[in-house]
């Protein structure tokens, strides 16, 4: 098929010589073609077989084996394959998608032993083509992890949860929940003023510990940055300069459908004004990282449809921005969040690739100057999760450690907010601990927020409306 191909292309982009071999396709894999030709007539076309590639030298010529099939058994040379909610077989556990097994988790194992995981992000929920592409490219995502960890000796075992079995046939399941979707779905667009997602930007002065340090929203109240009903404000990024202090933010009108950045000033009163635009592209921006290098002031916003990272210099600030540098070309990378540590500059983010989520796979890049060059990890990529992986606000330091506010996509795109302590970060290694989620003023959960930023006194979040 040809995820299978984009598969080996990733191998050959990353210094792998790729050899294709064959199996016969299981009674599963016949069934999974069936579902997606019979979506494909509502949601666009079916995953088509690629053009036929003959099969290479022998085994025995290789150095590791990537098993699509479930069938190798270990030998002399190491076999990479992928479990899907407990399955080798992939069409069976890509079935599994509609179970009541839970979210999906996906582990790699090598020579029958786990030493990866991943936890992919999944959108639609209710057409199974979608989200079986989504998980596919989790897939080629793991692989290309695994291999890289490998490579360099840093494949550890791990321990991971036998998944449940379902209770119901994949056919029961499918046909139940494509059912309930979509007429969950056409509810929601019989709803007057209903909306697939909107934000509410809020803030508060306070002194002492905040949500980072107390990992819940609870403590002094917030107040709401208003707007018009037209349009929402997200991804709040504050700053103080020179005595006065601002806050950046994404604005995005209904209308248009395609993010801006403005920024809103302090009055004396306590209440920001209004946002005002500052940056316009042809392309969605997001995710204001605005911050003070050498006395001057830069901001990289997300603009990922532009496959592009982008350094903006203030001039002058806050009102006018100019293109500095391209950071990163080619890469649809998304909320570019730096870090500098050991004298380099780390920018960690979310890479999408095409027909993957924005929100579960985590790439590292890093420089010795802020203008670059930019080089990626050689683990790249890092992490495969949707509760861990995309940045939420800037790097935080409680108690002489260092945390990174990261998204919970479990449940939904802006479900939830944690915080990821930063292990170790070096040209060799990554590692990070357990996501320590942030709750809600009563602890009895986690709070719907999407970022989290302070500065000073002033501590700002935005939240899933």
């Amino acid at each position: 098929m040809r995820w299978e191909h984009t598969l080996a292309a990733r191998l050959h982009a990353a210094g792998y010589e790729v050899q294709i071999d064959y199996a016969e396709a299981a009674p599963s894999a016949r069934f999974l073609d069936c579902i997606m030709a019979l979506e494909s007539l509502w949601v666009g076309a079916p995953a088509e077989p690629a053009p036929f590639v003959p099969a290479g030298p022998s085994a025995n010529d290789v150095d590791v084996i990537l098993d699509l099939t479930g069938g190798l058994e270990p030998g002399r040379i190491p076999v990479l394959a992928i479990e899907v909610g407990g399955c080798t077989l992939l069409s069976e556990g890509l079935l599994r998608l509609r179970s009541d097994c839970g979210p999906v988790e996906l582990v790699a194992r090598c020579n029958g032993k786990a030493v990866g995981r991943a936890a992919p992000m999944i959108h639609d929920r209710v057409w199974l083509s979608r989200d079986i592409g989504m998980v596919l490219v989790s897939i080629q995502s793991l692989f290309v992890q695994s291999l890289a960890r490998l490579q360099a000796g840093l494949l550890d075992e791990m321990t991971v949860t036998p998944a449940a079995a379902p209770s119901h046939r994949p056919e029961a399941a499918y046909a139940k929940h494509l059912i309930g979707g979509l007429a969950a779905r056409m509810l929601k667009r019989m709803t007057p003023g209903s909306r697939k997602f909107s934000w509410k930007t809020a803030y508060r002065f306070i002194d002492g510990p905040g949500v980072v340090e107390t990992r819940h929203v609870g403590g002094a109240p917030f107040s709401f940055l208003e707007d018009d009903g037209e349009r929402f404000y997200a991804d709040p990024f504050p700053i103080h300069h020179e005595g006065r202090t601002w806050l950046f933010v994404e604005e995005y009108p209904y209308a248009s459908r395609r993010g801006v950045i403005s920024v809103a000033e302090l009055r004396p009163d306590g209440r920001f004004a209004r946002p005002r635009v500052v940056l316009e592209e042809a392309h969605h921006l997001s995710y204001p990282n605005v911050f003070a290098h050498e006395g001057s002031l830069f901001m990289i916003p997300e603009s990922g449809t532009a496959k592009e990272v982008v350094l903006y210099r203030a001039a002058p600030f806050p009102d006018c921005w100019q293109r500095e540098a391209v950071l990163i070309e080619g890469r649809n990378f998304n909320d570019a969040t730096l870090f500098q540590h050991e004298g380099r500059f780390w920018m960690l983010g979310t890479e999408r690739y095409a027909g993957g989520s924005a929100s579960d796979t985590m790439a590292i890049y890093s420089a010795e100057r802020l203008h670059g060059p930019w080089i990626p990890h050689p683990l790249n990529p890092v992490v495969i999760d949707r509760a861990g992986a995309r940045p939420g606000g800037r790097i935080v330091h409680v108690n002489g450690k260092a945390f990174l506010p990261v998204q919970n996509g479990t449940d939904t795109y802006g479900g939830g907010l944690g915080l990821r302590e930063i292990l170790r970060l070096d040209a060799t290694d990554v590692r990070f601990g357990p996501v320590l989620p942030i709750c809600t003023a009563e602890g009895k959960g986690p709070a719907s927020l999407h970022t989290v930023n302070r500065t000073g006194r002033l501590e700002v979040i935005d939240s899933l409306l």
